[in-house]
């Protein structure tokens, strides 16, 4: 009989996060019985060889169905998910009942932004249903080819702000820095479609990081240098930690962040040898991409749970998509979900006028509406920032639902989340 699937034998403690998936307080995120028991063994087990489940029965048959051949082993395996995405038309008929539209937009795709899926998140996908959430986020439709008023390749003009290949400098105390053009899965809303999955100028290559390292040796004004791409975790461990360890050396750069989807797509990246070797460079922070609550699974519970219990803040930066999470009670079972397993919701971003989104972009009403629902009927550490980053350069533009109703005399009139007006004394200097 196959045992039970288990995290890789670690030489530190669970994380608390893990542990609650261990023995089932994890269970308003999933069903009881979706959460692996855990055996007698591995209750009993030493505090220095703790084995944690990070697989599901669904993962489990989905697994025997699709990949009969890998073991347990393989499946735990990040390697092994990369070498094995689905790629191709016959990779994913085999898996779900492809539309017309879906197997259309598939045959006519070329350049960036390719079709590319772990077999964990495929393991998520509805077979049946072309209009599931999580779906829709990463199997091409026919809308993408239809481009409307507004959209262009590089929308945030990125490419304008960007001193030396993979570095823009946008603010002034801060740099963002493309280590990658891959990701282990592709969302088809992604803002840098025009450039991810297709190698090029985008791929880790040292001579073109260190030009972007010596650009941010000069600029003395940077402080902090978020790594991003594409997707810096699905980078070798040790090309990560040569650039962690170059920026790290800047005298003038207080903070390190990496920009990620990994945990939700490819938990099984977030191994404790990776772990360890991130909080070397502490003060790291993260910020992770997670799109709906089908996402907050015990898999990414224990990777999100890892990365907590080393020190590392998580932070949610979320798109707001039409028909995905465009509604009050899916985007609050999102963000109550992110804080269950320590992470917290940061930004939700307005799409990105990319080439063929406008059937994800809903209106920014509509957003307004959602921070409607959430401002006040939950906790405020619940609530993201709600951001248009603008066309043309920008920037962030935070956006909110209209507060200040206006004057009476020396009091500014409020109006709070039930719709009441209060009065605050303000008087007019």
């Amino acid at each position: 009989m196959e045992p039970e699937a288990l995290c890789q034998a670690e030489s530190e403690p669970p994380s608390s996060t893990a542990q609650a998936v261990l023995t089932g307080g994890l269970s308003a995120l999933t069903p009881l019985e979706d959460v692996p028991s855990p055996s007698a063994s591995a209750l009993r087990a030493s505090p220095r060889r703790i084995v944690l489940p990070v697989t599901t029965p669904r993962s489990r048959a989905f697994r025997r169905e699709f990949f009969p051949e890998a073991t347990l082993a393989d499946w735990n395996d990040w390697r092994w998910q990369l070498r094995n995405r689905i790629r191709s038309l016959e990779g994913l008929e085999r898996i779900v009942r492809l539309t017309d539209d879906e197997r259309a937009a598939i045959l006519a795709h070329t350049g960036a932004l390719p079709l590319s899926i772990t077999p964990y998140y495929a393991s998520l996908l509805d077979r049946a249903d072309p209009v599931q959430p999580l779906r829709r986020c990463v199997v091409p439709a026919t809308g993408e080819y239809q481009h409307s008023r507004g959209e262009a390749e590089d929308p945030l003009c990125e490419d304008a702000d960007s001193p030396v290949p993979g570095i823009v400098h946008r603010y002034p105390d801060r740099v963002l820095f493309l280590a990658t053009g891959f990701c282990s899965t592709y969302c088809r809303y992604c803002t840098r479609s025009r450039m991810v999955g297709h190698g090029g100028a985008a791929e880790p290559h040292k001579e073109r990081w260190e030009r972007a390292i010596e650009y941010i040796e000069s600029a003395a004004e940077v402080r902090d240098v978020l790594l991003s791409g594409g997707d810096p975790l699905t980078m070798a461990e040790e090309e990560l930690e040569w650039l962690l360890s170059r920026l790290r050396r800047i005298r003038h750069v207080e903070i390190l962040r990496i920009g990620s989807k990994v945990p939700a797509v490819l938990p099984q990246r977030i191994t404790g040898s990776l772990v360890r070797m991130l909080r070397r460079y502490h003060p790291l922070w993260m910020s992770l991409h997670f799109t709906h609550p089908d996402e907050i699974t015990p898999e990414t519970a224990c990777a999100c749970g890892r990365l907590a219990d080393a020190g590392i803040p998580l932070g949610s930066q979320s798109v707001l998509l039409k028909g995905i999470n465009d509604d009050v009670e899916t985007m609050r079972g999102l963000v109550h979900g992110l804080l269950r397993i320590r992470v917290r919701p940061y930004y939700l971003y307005q799409c990105d006028p990319i080439p063929g989104s406008a059937h994800f972009r809903t209106t920014v009403e509509k957003g307004l509406d959602i921070l409607r629902g959430l401002r006040g009927f939950t906790t405020g550490y619940a609530v993201p920032t709600y951001v248009i980053d603008a066309p043309g350069g920008g920037g962030k533009i935070p956006l909110l639902p209209d507060a200040v109703v206006g004057r009476d005399g020396g009091d500014l009139l409020l109006r709070n989340y039930e719709g009441q007006v209060f009065r605050y004394p303000d008087p007019v200097a």
